[in-house]
């Protein structure tokens, strides 16, 4: 029996979940994380509540970890092409309509046809609709063509359930996005619920929202970097809007909520930053595998989450997916080959041996706008980074990879984190 089923039983029903994915929001924009450029007094007194991790990283861009979140697997086994997903894919959404849950995702797809037609047509019209991924319900933008996307913030272009809403021009995007999951959590609290919210905020453009004076007075698809701060502070808000929701219908102790990010912040960002090593600034790193462009925050919180705890232990994308089903004691065997390490024992404060390090295969392309990025391959612990190109960092002394370590240093990590490597292009991950 799972070692989670008597919690679950103790309960009376399985845990609810609530998994929200901030977009573009890296590790150093939260206060309780050491932020100091915006103000994010929800997200802070929820993991002051719960539990802070510290070491969770993400891929460098939106679709991958979105692909590895939903799938349980890295990159190398299902990657079709930025923005498409293959229709056959198996996603936490058949997972859990299939064990009995009540699904529904609202915010962000982009897993279907993100191509436009002068790029690859090939790829045109293909990969898996928001009706084909195991959501019972579905409150979704960029769920079209691209060209078709329309904007995600003010005067929305939004499907649900696969009719484009109407009379919602003079609202906020993120606004109707949360309401969607409020009301779904409503009209489900009897049952066991998974509701997955893919936030659109903070991506860019970066625009006002509804707390900014120019929502009023303004031009509300203005896009300038100052807003980015607004946009922050919103999606606190937000959250604390779910959080408030679930105290409201009692259902705190029994829904798991998880906070993450999909990357880091916008390269054009730069955001105060304290911790150990004193106080500094962070540019963003969307797009780039060094700290800036993947670590992430991550929160859990309700559902059995010990409060006020810090966890170090490393954590990726691909390990959600076997922290949910410990969580619910759900069978993961109709998922294909999985990748993850549940991360319950630190949510629960139990002692367990989490992760010695991370993995990673990066390559977004093919897709408008990828095409120039470079791909990678490494491993790494908590301290060095091994690229499969042998170049090799020591983050601690060297956050931004600019000094590659000799060869001969750190002869013994640099094997242990090879052999990882060496494992996974055993399997079959290599870069063309």
């Amino acid at each position: 029996m799972p070692a989670t089923a008597p919690l679950v039983e103790a309960a009376g029903r399985r845990k609810n979940i609530v998994l929200i994915l901030a977009d573009d929001l890296g590790y150093e924009c939260l206060g309780a994380n050491g932020g100091m450029s915006y103000q994010t007094p929800r997200l802070d007194a929820m993991a002051a509540s719960g539990v802070r991790f510290t070491q969770a990283y993400a891929q460098p861009l939106c679709t991958p970890t979105r692909m590895q979140l939903m799938t349980g697997q890295y990159n190398f086994r299902n990657w079709k092409a930025f923005g498409v997903m293959d229709p056959r894919e198996r996603t936490f959404g058949h997972l859990f309509r299939d064990a009995g849950y009540s699904t529904a995702i609202a915010g962000k797809w982009q897993f279907w046809s993100y191509n436009p037609p002068d790029y690859k047509p090939e790829l045109r019209g293909t990969g898996q609709a928001p009706e084909q991924s195991g959501f019972d319900e579905w409150c979704l933008w960029h769920a079209r063509h691209t060209e078709d996307k329309g904007s995600r913030y003010a005067k929305p272009t939004i499907m649900a359930n696969g009719k484009l809403l109407k009379g919602i021009e003079d609202r906020y995007g993120e606004d109707v996005y949360c309401d969607y999951l409020c009301d779904f959590i409503t009209r489900h609290q009897q049952k066991p619920f998974f509701a997955y919210y893919p936030m659109a905020l903070t991506h860019d453009p970066f625009n006002p929202t509804p707390h900014s004076k120019e929502w009023k007075t303004g031009n509300r698809l203005e896009a300038h970097p100052r807003f980015f701060r607004d946009m922050v502070e919103y999606a606190d808000y937000t959250v604390g809007r779910v959080l408030d929701h679930l105290d409201k219908l009692k259902l705190r102790d029994d829904t798991l909520v998880l906070f993450y990010g999909d990357n880091g912040t916008h390269w054009t960002i730069d955001s105060r930053f304290r911790d150990a090593q004193g106080e500094r600034v962070i540019r963003g790193g969307k797009r780039d595998t060094t700290n800036a462009g993947m670590r992430v925050p991550l929160i859990a919180w309700g559902g059995g989450a010990v409060r006020g705890k810090v966890s170090h232990d490393l954590i990726d994308s691909t390990d959600f997916l076997p922290t949910l089903g410990a969580l619910t004691a759900t069978p993961l065997s109709s998922m294909g080959k999985q990748d993850g390490q549940s991360f319950l024992p630190a949510i629960q404060g139990r002692q367990a041996k989490g992760r010695d390090w991370l993995y990673c295969w990066y390559d977004p392309r093919p897709g408008p706008g990828q095409d120039d990025i470079p791909p990678r391959i490494f491993a790494r612990d908590r301290r060095y980074k091994l690229y499969s190109d042998g170049r090799m960092f020591d983050l601690d002394q060297d956050e931004g990879e600019q000094r590659p370590l000799a060869g001969t240093d750190q002869a013994g990590t640099r094997r242990r984190l090879a052999a990882v490597i060496a494992q996974y292009a055993a399997q079959g991950a290599r870069l063309s």
